[in-house]
C-alpha cells in the first residue's frame, strides 16, 4: 500500500494489517528491494535500516497518522507487526482524547 492509497490529508484510524502494509511498503522502497522480501516478524535493524533512514520513517508516519511519533519507537518495538499493533493502539487512544 503506497503513500497514495492512503489518504493523509484526512484523520481515520487505520488497523494494524493496513500500518504493516504501509511500513512494507515504504521500508521496502526505502531499502530499494521487493515488498514479499519483508518479514514482518524480523527486527527492522536486520535489514540494514539506520537511525537516518528511522526518521524518514517517523516523519511519514507522523503526517499519515497525525501524531507525534518518538524515534525510540522503532527501538521498543523492533519489528513492523509489534510497532504496527503499537500504532493502532495510539490511533485509538488519540481518538479517545479528541472532542
Amino acid at each position: 500500500m503506497s503513500q497514495s492509497v492512503i489518504n493523509s490529508s484526512a484523520k481515520q484510524s487505520y488497523t494494524a494489517e493496513e500500518i504493516q502494509a504501509w511500513l512494507v511498503s515504504n521500508i521496502s522502497e526505502m531499502l530499494g528491494v521487493e515488498p514479499d522480501e519483508i518479514d514482518i516478524r524480523e527486527p527492522l535493524d536486520s535489514y540494514g535500516l539506520d537511525s537516518v533512514q528511522g526518521m524518514v520513517i517517523t516523519s511519514r508516519a507522523e503526517k499519515l497518522f497525525g501524531f507525534k511519533m518518538s524515534l525510540i519507537l522503532l527501538w521498543h518495538y523492533p519489528t513492523i507487526e509489534a510497532l504496527s499493533k503499537r500504532l493502532a493502539e495510539e490511533l485509538v487512544d488519540s481518538e479517545s482524547f479528541e472532542i
